[in-house]
């Protein structure tokens, strides 16, 4: 079996921590780089229930999306339920590593996974990392679709495709509008707006947009094309990613001739557990009569 530091070097490899945003906290978090590893798990949140699947599948080392630690903290006791999570890996010889920016804008990244799973033909990069001389790394994807779909069907494909969450996938735009192209970017997208009306696309599928953003956007399109928006659940979004990378990491293993099991969390981990429609046909509460 492969050591923790051999394993990481093949993860580096694929996600450089150099190539992260500067705000992020990527690498590796807790584990000793001697220890051996034969059973890897990727999840997209370092949260105590993945931890405590990891424990269960006999996972050696754990390799997230999400960051532990984003913003850096004083304590690690086991009071909180970061520090609980940190006493969890350490009590059972588990190791964490993070790969997050440095995910999203590789090639292939999070937003390639994405388009995979909702069978999009990848064009380019959205927003081109301009340290790339080929042109493929970038943060989202431009993506066509070979048969042409209304965005009510696209939606409806995004629902079948993606991992199933409380929200599903909402949409902002003429329902019966027909889609060539689509720009896609895993986890929250609303600050590519510009990027994305620059593109010329007829969609543009990602997570978390925010009121304003997509109310300012939605109001311009009489201005520009327009462009439908679908916004999904940010984990849902990003998910693919785990089964692309440990697809990667288990063509390095056989490449190497190592012993490494690799597995994909398919826990729910997105935080929203439940959704209701709205049914209310009255005026809004305070409106006048």
């Amino acid at each position: 079996m492969p050591r923790l530091s051999e394993v990481i070097a093949a993860l580096e490899s694929l996600w450089p921590a150099e190539r992260a945003e500067s705000w992020d906290a990527v690498g590796t978090v807790v584990g000793d780089p001697d220890q051996e590893v034969g059973r890897v798990l990727f999840a997209v949140d370092p949260v105590q229930e993945i931890v405590d699947e990891a424990v269960k599948l006999g996972a050696d080392l754990l390799v997230t999306h999400h960051p532990l630690y984003l913003r850096g903290t004083t304590t690690v006791a086991a009071s909180t339920f970061k520090g609980r999570v940190v006493h969890t890996l350490i009590r059972n010889d588990i190791a964490l590593h993070v790969a997050h920016t440095n995910a999203d804008t590789a090639d292939p990244g999070v937003s390639d996974a994405l388009a995979g799973a909702l069978d999009l033909r990848v064009v380019r990069p959205l927003v081109p990392d301009a340290t790339d001389p080929e042109g493929r790394r970038g943060l989202g994807r431009i993506c066509a679709l070979d048969h042409p779909l209304t965005v009510r069907e696209l939606a409806a494909r995004a629902a079948r495709c993606l991992p199933a969450t409380a929200q599903g996938i909402r949409v902002a735009g003429d329902p019966e509008a027909v889609v060539h192209t689509v720009a896609v970017s895993g986890g929250s997208g609303d600050s590519l707006f510009e990027a994305v009306r620059a593109a010329g696309v007829d969609a543009f599928l990602t997570a978390d947009l925010r009121h304003h953003p997509a109310s300012e956007f939605v109001a311009d399109r009489a201005a520009h094309s327009p462009l439908a928006l679908l916004d999904a659940a940010h984990w849902a979004t990003e998910w693919p990613w785990c089964e692309l990378a440990a697809a990667q990491l288990d063509e390095i293993s056989d490449r190497h001739g190592w012993d490494l099991r690799v597995h994909v969390s398919k826990t729910v981990t997105d935080p929203w557990t439940a959704h209701a429609a709205s049914t209310a046909t009255e005026q809004p509460l305070g409106a006048p009569n």
